[in-house]
């Protein structure tokens, strides 16, 4: 085993400064480069296990190093035979596979990649990938279990730029798949594509075998600003903004990561991967990190973590592959929670990374306690490329940070007017959270998002506005406290949603908690709670109330209201979806409302994004009276969301 290394102190990060030159983080000029010199380091090393189920996890399939960069080297030169070129897109709507790696590397190596939340319905895939003009579109071919080619097909003559559907054939996969079904699957396309003029498809898999894989075929510049990726932001309503990184932020990202964490990140690594790589953390901490460190990334399925019977069989996943790392977000801890350990060696796993969303301080406890492994809470946004600070493991006291920046991307806790730094935050004074660096990004894709994201402070210097606001503590580390758009205004009040959520979270029924404004004719807003329970929990909403009251000592953070939900709707990535929360306490408001004014409530509610600055309310009513409907307008009329009225 290697001399464990983990940077622990904002001492060390600055020697680190002054001894390693920021041009020493980026010794490549491709993110290509960056993978084929480490393939040539650990050529018959295995860089992907891949299997389709849980309950398949001893008969992965292997992917060498030599076989990774190979097939990244195939499908570059595949894309580059399509005519395409460094500043046409290839985006790709897939599901976890090596393929994906394949395309994801492959297209930044030929041109440029555009990830696509495969979750999306089809209406939202063909507005990104029309946003982004891509000329290739990648998905799967036709398969039980999957919509996405009916998704991706269904829309391609919608398709304004798009001249390639490409399709990825996970059959040979299965050595005895039928080949009736095969021949099934070709019929399907063939009658699919005889309804596009001008699209070709072509099979990836069957492509890549009949192209060399030994060199690229093609001679190509890359500078400073060339742009090698594009990823939609982790925004939860309307169309996610898409940012634009480039290769020297994402090299320089991955390098920073290893030197930090050299201990999770290294040759001797096998990480478990079951995080999308239509997200940034999948893309980078379970990819071009891991790639670049040498290290074995453990493929969980198609459907990641969400995959069959993953969750069910993780212990023995983790002891049949020794994995010694695994990357995930709150809610995948929370439910390992309920995976009992049955005997399984686990012995191998020593740090457990959490990203995307905070980590609640009592889960942090809790699955410490249970898993013998180092908690790791790591921060960052598509923005900032990945990663921007992290915990370091062992460190008790900093319990809920989010830890040190990396080496030579600065991080500050600003008071910020019209676009100016007008001060730095002295030590634990909360304020918004600045970077700046080579990980950040050169800005979103569509311009009118470009506004406002940009601060200048007194040296001239830019930084990028997280939205988030934070304390810096005596020792360097960074706090969270809350997102700006997120807080609850009461009367002027601004209460922080995180206060209320972290006791909540402390009390040994409550998985997950997530506190949003209630609308309030007076105050404005009022907060309120949504929670949701440990398996077998029994609890009432009085008795968490109680609770609440008993230990939230901010008397106007004190819930009013707390609401116990099966199951908190999250995003793909695994982050509360509080959108839809805030829109399920506005038809509360109307309904009740309502319930003052006629007798029926069964009346449809539309929630729409209206502007960044609120919500709109499009209120169906179908047996009421124009007087009723009267009363009812005035009685919203004073509430912070706009209603509109319609029999």
């Amino acid at each position: 085993m290697m001399e464990k290394k983990f940077i622990d102190s904002l001492q060390e990060i600055e020697e680190i400064e002054k001894s390693t030159p920021v041009e020493e983080f980026i010794p490549f000029k491709s993110t290509y480069e960056a993978i084929y010199d480490s393939a040539m380091s650990h050529s018959d090393k295995t860089a992907i296990s891949f299997f389709l189920s849980g309950d398949d996890y001893k008969n992965s399939i292997e992917v060498t190093y030599k076989d990774l960069i190979s097939n990244i080297t195939r499908t570059a030169n595949f894309f580059h035979s399509l005519g395409l070129r460094e500043d046409d897109t290839v985006a790709f709507v897939l599901p976890n596979l090596p393929e994906t790696h394949y395309v994801l590397w492959g297209a930044e190596a030929a041109c440029r990649v555009f990830a696509v939340n495969s979750l999306l319905d089809a209406e939202k895939i063909r507005e990104l990938v029309n946003a982004t003009e891509a000329k290739a579109v990648v998905t799967m071919a036709p398969i039980i279990g999957s919509d996405l080619w009916e998704k991706v097909s269904s829309i391609a003559t919608e398709l304004y730029h798009t001249r390639f559907l490409i399709g990825v054939d996970i059959t040979h996969y299965v050595p005895s798949f039928p080949e009736t079904m095969k021949a099934e699957i070709n019929e399907k396309i063939r009658v699919n594509m005889e309804l596009l003029e001008n699209i070709e498809y072509f099979d990836l898999v069957h492509e890549i075998r009949e192209i060399d894989g030994e060199q690229l075929k093609f001679d190509r510049t890359y500078q400073e600003d060339t742009v090698s990726s594009m990823f939609c932001t982790g925004g939860t309503t309307g169309l996610p903004k898409i940012a634009q990184r480039t290769h020297r932020n994402e090299i320089f990202d991955a390098s920073a990561v290893k030197t930090f964490s050299q201990e999770v990140f290294n040759s001797e690594a096998v990480i478990l991967a079951g995080v999308p790589l239509f997200h940034v953390t999948g893309a980078l901490a379970t990819g071009l990190v891991s790639f670049m460190s040498g290290g074995s990334l453990v493929m969980t399925t198609p459907s990641g973590y969400r995959g069959q019977n993953v969750f069910s069989q993780i212990w023995n996943i983790v002891e049949h592959y020794r994995v010694t790392a695994m990357i995930g977000v709150p809610t995948v801890y929370a439910h390992l929670l309920n995976i009992p350990l049955t005997g399984q060696d686990i012995s191998s796993l020593e740090y457990c990374m959490c990203g995307s969303a905070p980590f609640p301080t009592a889960l942090y406890r809790e699955f410490a306690n249970y898993i013998d492994a180092e908690v790791i809470e790591a921060y960052g946004l598509t923005e900032g490329t990945c990663i921007s600070s992290g915990t370091p493991p062992g460190i008790k006291e900093k319990i809920g940070s989010i830890g040190l920046r990396l080496p030579h991307q600065k991080m500050a806790c600003a008071h910020i007017e019209e676009n100016r730094v007008i001060g730095i935050c002295d030590t634990n004074e909360v304020g918004a959270l600045l970077i700046r660096g080579p990980n950040v990004f050169m800005g979103y894709l569509q311009p009118i998002h470009n506004q406002d994201i940009w601060v200048t402070d007194s040296n001239g210097d830019t930084w990028f506005n997280t939205g988030d606001l934070a304390r810096q503590d005596k020792d360097g580390y960074f706090w969270l406290t809350g997102r700006k758009k997120e807080i609850i205004v009461r009367g002027g009040h601004n209460i922080e949603p995180k206060m209320i959520e972290e006791v909540l979270c402390q009390h040994p029924q409550v998985s997950l908690a997530a506190a949003v404004g209630q609308p309030d004719a007076y105050a404005g807003e009022i907060p309120t709670c949504y929670v949701q329970l440990l398996e077998g929990a029994n609890i009432e909403e009085e008795e968490l109330l109680k609770f609440a009251q008993e230990n939230i000592f901010e008397r106007a953070a004190i819930p009013k209201r707390i609401h116990i939900l099966d199951s908190i709707p999250i995003t793909p990535v695994g982050k509360v979806f509080k959108p839809a929360l805030e829109s399920m306490e506005i038809r509360r408001c109307i309904v009740r409302g309502a319930e003052n004014i006629h007798q029926d409530t069964s009346f449809e509610v539309k929630i729409v994004e209206s502007s960044p600055h609120g919500k709109s309310a499009h209120v169906i009513l179908t047996s009421w009276k124009d007087n009723d409907i009267e009363s009812l307008k005035k009685s919203l009329a004073h509430y912070s969301f706009n209603v509109t009225l319609e029999m």
